[in-house]
């Protein structure tokens, strides 16, 4: 694997379309043997996931880890909360954000970092109106037309 390369095992592309991304994060996941492993099959699901502060700790739920057959009667719950490690200052950061008015983190990925550590990047996101989507769609087939019409021409 090349140098500062992370391996991607799920993304939530929903993320971006649902919320704006104002500040991104890397975190830690406490894992048990068996989840780590089924995240090396790819076998992950974020799409729906979230995270929120519970006695001063940040925890990811709904993140779906599924379960891995050859663990037998030591395998995991598949949807049990998960929690982060973060830096002190940095939760500190994030939980005085996320009491205002419509913020929230959401997780937008879940990698393998180089030293093959399983790290979520997490997302202060404000949500999105119904407008600003069309507005962001607007400007993304915009951009797709552009890049066709310069194609074309050379």
């Amino acid at each position: 694997m090349a140098e500062g390369a992370r391996r991607v095992i799920a993304q939530n592309r929903k993320a971006r379309h649902e919320y704006f991304i104002e500040d991104t994060l890397e975190a830690g996941l406490v894992l048990t043997g068996s989840e780590v492993k089924s995240l090396r099959q790819r076998r992950c699901s974020i799409g729906e996931s979230y995270a929120y502060e519970e006695d001063g700790e940040l925890y990811l739920r709904s993140a779906h880890i599924a379960s891995y057959d050859a663990a037998a009667r030591f395998n995991h719950d598949p949807l049990r909360p998960r929690k982060l490690l973060v830096h002190r200052r940095e939760l500190s950061r994030l939980l005085g954000q996320i009491h205002r008015e419509g913020y929230t983190i959401v997780p937008l990925s879940i990698y393998f970092n180089p030293r093959g550590i399983a790290k979520v990047e997490l997302g202060l996101a404000r949500g999105k109106r119904k407008v600003d989507k069309r507005e962001t769609e607007k400007k993304r087939d915009w951009q797709r037309q552009k890049a066709r019409v310069m194609r074309e021409r050379g």
